[in-house]
């Protein structure tokens, strides 16, 4: 008797509740009949998508430049801040890795700081260089797109690789850029265009009249001017008149 009440209590319980649950549904209405959304005018989020724009040298200088990309294995871009050296030199890499023309990127940067220590950074090797890489990081990404960026280094596509654990290596079948090399020894400088492989390509920005490093020890000015004599070498420097940075910049530069 007992497990009869108890069924029939919970089979009333159960209609009792699907009752319930129905008079719920029939009440529901719309709070906003005209469709009213919360997000709507809110400005849409900004979404990974890859650069289109074509890449165009913005005066003589650049496409001088873009000429010695296109001819010669080892090129110098040398002068100022602003004048585009760094960014058309990743771009031109970019261009590259999408044309099939190599295999991969190679980043490297001198980890210098700019007047200031930052101590201990944590994490494994990219990490600690992402900080010194960031102006490289930021060029690939508006190329590409962040989310690819991420993807073709976790598969190696684009490598970091820092000066210090170049030696000995030999890079086939890339694209090779050397960032600041003003904050490169001359024995720095040396052994990473020794590291130039078949079918690759090594580009050396940098500008020598902005060195952290103490007087008299950077070796880009003096490694590029023997260089120069090189006929398969081209080197393109820049000057005060070519920066395409904010006007501003040019003016600043002219005084100090």
């Amino acid at each position: 008797m007992a497990r009869r009440s108890a069924k029939k209590l919970v089979k009333r319980s159960g209609t009792q509740g699907q009752q319930d649950r129905r008079a719920m549904e029939d009440n529901v209405r719309p709070l906003f009949e005209d469709g009213w959304s919360p997000i709507e005018g809110v400005p849409e989020a900004p979404r990974d998508r890859s650069y289109k724009k074509n890449l165009r040298p913005q005066n003589e200088t650049q496409g001088q430049l873009f000429t010695q990309l296109d001819e010669h294995n080892v090129v110098f871009a040398l002068g100022p801040a602003g004048t585009g050296k760094t960014y058309v030199a990743v771009a031109k890499a970019v261009e590259a890795l999408e044309a099939g023309k190599i295999g991969r990127i190679v980043l490297s940067r001198p980890a210098v700081e700019a007047g200031e220590s930052l101590g201990f950074l944590p994490g494994d090797m990219e990490e600690k260089l992402s900080p010194y890489l960031r102006p490289l990081y930021d060029v690939l990404t508006e190329r590409l797109s962040a989310k690819r960026v991420r993807q073709l280094m976790g598969e190696g596509v684009i490598e970091v690789a820092p000066i210090a654990f170049m030696r000995g290596r030999t890079l086939n079948n890339a694209f090779v850029v050397i960032d600041e090399a003003q904050n490169c020894t001359y024995a720095q400088l040396k052994m990473l265009l020794t590291r130039l492989g078949w079918h690759s390509t090594m580009v050396v920005t940098g500008d020598p009249d902005q060195s952290d490093l103490l007087p008299g020890m950077s070796g880009l000015a003096e490694i590029a001017d023997k260089l120069e004599a090189v006929e398969e070498i081209g080197v393109t420097r820049f000057e005060r008149g070519d920066i395409v940075r904010h006007p501003l910049v040019a003016k600043m530069v002219e005084q100090i």
